[in-house]
């Protein structure tokens, strides 16, 4: 019985290592990268980013583990427009960190990146480019204008601080509902007159048409008349009544004369 024992102490202090070993990991998943973090040696360790997979480490020291796929998180900003209106927009940005400088990234600001970094200058940047468009623009005629300028000056400030911006999309705006009404009666003021400025355009383009059709039968009929003459009609008379004459169906065909002389009669077999 104690052999047995003694033979099962071997095997459970195997598991027991194998099991602390496996506790004193970490698993980067996929998408994800990691920095890893010395307890009691010099803290973030620069330079070297952990890929995916599992890293095993002593039991206090850390990994500090980044996703670095796409990110999206949603903004809603109240602006002021150029004109002091206030205006509703709700954004979504789309963010990642930089993966060659997840290190510096630990160190500067962590992984709260987004809120303690990002956050604030979406809404700082999206303040004052707002203020340099009247509400109508912000609405409608430029609004992807001002989303390009917010992104533009995203990117810039977040450079530095090793946060890739991808995009900015605007997904609504809501302004005052005076404005909105003002705004809707001026497109619906300038669609009218671009269908009315249509309707002119197309009936000028129908008499212009109708003129140089009208000018063409003109021309055609005077060139028509220059060329019939009185003989030359006679003669496509006498032309016309030969092949009556010559139809099988044709038994006598009296031509008339003008002239006074006997009438001609062709046929008559």
């Amino acid at each position: 019985m104690r052999k047995e024992r003694g033979k099962g102490l071997p095997l459970l202090l195997v598991v027991i290592i194998a099991l602390t070993m496996v506790g004193c990991g970490t698993q980067v998943p996929s998408g994800h990268r990691g920095v890893f973090y010395s307890k009691f040696g010099d803290g973030t360790q620069m330079g070297t980013i952990y890929p995916e997979g599992f890293t095993w480490h002593l039991p206090w020291n850390s990994m500090f583990v980044y996703k670095i796929q796409t990110q999206e998180r949603k903004e809603v900003l109240m602006v002021l427009s150029s004109d002091g209106a206030s205006i509703r927009m709700e954004v979504s940005v789309l963010y990642q960190p930089d993966p060659m400088y997840l290190d510096s990234l630990q160190i500067a600001i962590g992984r709260n990146y987004y809120d303690v970094a990002v956050a604030p200058t979406v809404r700082e940047v999206a303040r004052s480019v707002a203020g340099m468009y009247k509400p109508e623009e912000i609405y409608s005629t430029k609004r992807e204008e001002l989303a390009a300028r917010i992104i533009t000056q995203l990117s810039e400030a977040m450079a530095d601080r090793h946060i890739i911006i991808q995009n900015v999309l605007m997904r609504d705006v809501q302004i005052p509902a005076k404005i909105s009404e003002a705004i809707n009666f001026k497109l619906a003021a300038d669609q009218e007159a671009q269908k009315m400025q249509f309707t002119i355009e197309k009936e000028r383009l129908e008499a212009e048409r109708k003129r140089i059709e009208a000018k063409g039968i003109a021309d055609f009929q005077k060139i028509i008349s220059a060329g019939i003459t009185t003989s030359y009609l006679k003669w496509k008379g006498i032309e016309a009544t030969l092949q009556i004459a010559e139809s099988p169906n044709t038994k006598v065909v009296i031509v008339g004369n003008d002239s006074g002389e006997m009438p001609i009669i062709l046929g008559g077999d």
